[in-house]
């Protein structure tokens, strides 16, 4: 598909068609990533920096599995 650009001030912007805009779930003022790729970048609603942040609380959580059962009695 092919997304035009268009001068909005001192930036630039592309319209997502609403097809795509549904697809991902997204609507005004959320917020996209882009993400650069071997093959480009890539523009998703997956914040991969969050992503990060959840893979070492899951590893601090299974390291720490008993104390954290024992903490919640």
């Amino acid at each position: 598909m092919k997304l035009n650009v268009k001068k909005h001030n001192n930036s630039l912007s592309v319209i997502i068609p609403e097809e795509i805009a549904n697809n991902l779930n997204i609507d005004d003022g959320d917020t996209l990533y882009v993400t650069k790729t071997p093959n480009g970048y890539e523009i998703s609603v997956f914040d991969p920096a969050f992503a990060k942040k959840m893979q070492i609380a899951r590893q601090g959580i299974k390291k720490y599995r008993n104390a954290l059962i024992d903490l919640a009695q």
